[in-house]
């Protein structure tokens, strides 16, 4: 008589069985499991979830790594020393890396103590998650407050909704609104966007303020606003100005929105839209006196490029048809900037925004079905 075979460890009826999900989940990391499909018809394509989760990160690295040399950047200009490109570069990967470290440790063991709960698979969704967080806080926010903030945002915005895929919001931008209401001081002012060096003050003169905060400053929407204070507009698009880590270089964003665009993973039409939102309410806001900045300074200030390319963009809280996919990145643009303008306590747009649109995509998808629907109806009762 045949000797029964045992269970692995981590199979079902193994004495370890209860950590299948995470021994799966760093098995198939790096690589495809080792089962195809033998029968029935299949669509066979290379592009998976974990595939388009690498693909947005790797778009984000030339942001990240912009942001880190930014942050020595910065650093070197508050106190007025002489830096290297490769000591400011080494300053701000020793600033920001912990960022990224508290990011992946608090919210994968989230998700993995999640999946391990349900007997699920772990996800690959906050591969793009835990990498965008870091990029759009503050360098200097205390990572107590990074460690709530993601948590907050992974149990809230997508385990109590059934995980990657079934979120209403995105959960790195839900991480950013909670540490922005709850702890305001450390989000806003001109002492957050630049880290100092241990026991060194800035020289005089030096304010921290970002680009989007000097023109709200007193309502100066000017040129002159930001040529005082050394910005001119290549500086905002190369990005050497005090920010969130990863939003101020709009080449560096560029690139990750050609590489997103190429590849099929982000949608060029929400992209597009936005931009088109932003412009036209920027050129109604100077018609209307509320600014002298030109219309397009809106897309090179702030977190607006970001957000367009790698927050508008996300495939599950943006609308899902092709028509809708261009109301929700006009919408998008166009209350950024009007928050930008008109909204006197708050000078950045584009967080409430997406997390707005969010809420309303779905929406947006059925009222354009609800009309290609009634259109159809009513071609067959005239046919």
């Amino acid at each position: 008589m045949a000797e029964e075979k045992k269970p692995g460890l981590f199979e079902k009826g193994g004495k370890l069985y209860w950590l299948h999900s995470s021994i799966d989940a760093f098995d198939t990391f790096l690589r495809v499991p080792g089962t195809v499909t033998t029968k029935g018809a299949h669509i066979r394509d290379a592009v998976d979830l974990k595939r388009v989760m690498i693909i947005v990160v790797i778009a984000l690295i030339p942001a990240a790594l912009f942001g880190m040399y930014n942050t020595g950047f910065q650093a070197a200009l508050a106190t007025g020393a002489s830096w290297g490109f490769w000591k400011m570069f080494w300053y701000g990967l020793l600033k920001v890396l912990p960022l990224f470290i508290v990011s992946y440790a608090v919210g994968l063991g989230i998700e993995f103590a999640d999946a391990q709960i349900k007997g699920e698979e772990v996800n690959e969704g906050y591969l793009v998650t835990g990498f965008l967080i870091p990029l759009i806080v503050p360098v200097d926010v205390p990572l107590w407050m990074l460690a709530l903030a993601v948590a907050f945002a992974v149990i809230f915005g997508k385990c109590v909704f059934g995980g990657t895929g079934m979120n209403i919001w995105n959960p790195a931008l839900l991480a950013r609104a909670f540490l922005f209401f709850s702890y305001p001081s450390k989000m806003s002012g001109s002492e957050v966007w630049v880290h100092l060096p241990k026991g060194q003050a800035a020289v005089d003169g030096f304010t921290g303020a970002t680009p989007l905060a000097v023109t709200d400053a007193a309502g100066r929407h000017t040129v002159d606003a930001l040529n005082a204070s050394g910005w001119d507009w290549w500086s905002l698009f190369n990005g050497l100005v005090p920010g969130s880590v990863g939003e101020t270089s709009v080449i560096a964003i560029l690139i990750g929105a050609a590489i997103l665009i190429w590849t099929g993973v982000a949608s060029w039409k929400i992209m597009f839209a936005s931009v088109a939102g932003g412009l036209l309410v920027g050129w109604l806001g100077q018609l209307a006196g509320a600014t002298a900045l030109p219309c397009w300074y809106q897309l090179i200030l702030g977190g607006f490029a970001f957000g367009t390319v790698f927050m508008a963009t996300d495939p599950v809280t943006s609308a899902q048809t092709e028509k809708g996919k261009w109301i929700y990145g006009f919408l998008v643009g166009a209350l950024a900037v009007t928050v930008r303008l008109w909204n006197p306590g708050y000078a950045e747009g584009m967080m409430l925004a997406i997390l707005l649109m969010n809420t309303f995509a779905p929406l947006i998808d059925h009222c354009v079905v609800s009309v290609a629907t009634s259109r159809r109806a009513g071609k067959k009762k005239t046919a």
